[in-house]
């Protein structure tokens, strides 16, 4: 007894499609009700499909004749698998939802600014603010940054003097870890030259001599290699 397999099936299309969901719309909220959804949707699908298996076999033991199966043309196999090879794209991922992909790629960012745009033209009487669009633009701030250290002095009743101390990680260093652990990593790493670095540093406001940091180079390089690993500058 030849009985019909679920396979044998043409694949059952989904009764519901979910519209495309714009970035402002999906809160928290909106991303568990479509998980839900998509759940329920798929699971529909499968029952439907087994559903249908089963009322098949029932037919051949009943001697009647299975539902017949409709074979699509070549024509329409190849619009299906160029289909699905278009929604999967080159890596071969399964298709998402309009948006998706854009949303995962910024949604995680850490913003460190914000900044509001008005639009260019005049804002007639009676508008209504709308809330905003935002566009997450990724972007890197290097500049100097140079941190004067005021260390108190004091004078006590017995003449004895007080003076703040510096940190122990700047005590002996006129740079500090950061910068260091900087030049370490372009030159051990990226093997920066020490002109090259010596001529980006100084574009950058950075006063360093070619000694200085032939120093930083040559010398405690345990200190620095520890320095470097704890601001996760490594591979």
């Amino acid at each position: 007894m030849n009985v019909e397999t679920q396979k044998d099936h043409p694949k059952l299309q989904p009764l519901y499609t979910l519209p495309p969901i714009t970035d402002e719309e999906m809160t928290p909220l909106v991303k568990k009700l479509v998980a839900v959804i998509d759940g329920l949707l798929e699971t529909n699908q499968r029952l439907n499909t087994e559903a249908q298996q089963m009322r098949d076999e029932i037919a051949v033991l009943k001697g009647e004749q299975a539902k017949p199966k409709f074979k699509s043309s070549k024509m329409d196999e190849n619009t299906n698998k160029d289909e699905d090879n278009e929604a999967k794209g080159e890596d071969g991922e399964e298709p998402k939802r309009p948006g998706s992909a854009k949303r995962s790629k910024t949604a995680q960012l850490k913003i460190h600014e914000d900044r509001v745009i008005a639009p260019a033209k005049p804002i007639p009487a009676g508008s209504r603010f709308k809330g905003y669009r935002d566009v997450v633009v990724q972007g890197l701030v290097i500049r100097a940054h140079n941190i004067r250290y005021r260390l108190e002095c004091w004078e006590t009743g017995n003449g004895v003097y007080l003076t703040g101390e510096l940190p122990p990680e700047l005590q002996g260093h006129h740079f500090d870890p950061i910068l260091r652990s900087y030049i370490l990593y372009q030159h051990h790493h990226c093997h920066v030259t020490q002109p090259l670095l010596l001529e980006q540093l100084q574009e950058w406001e950075i006063d360093i001599s070619s000694g200085q940091i032939n120093a930083l180079l040559s010398s405690d390089k345990d200190i620095f290699h520890t320095e470097k690993m704890s601001l996760g500058l490594t591979h």
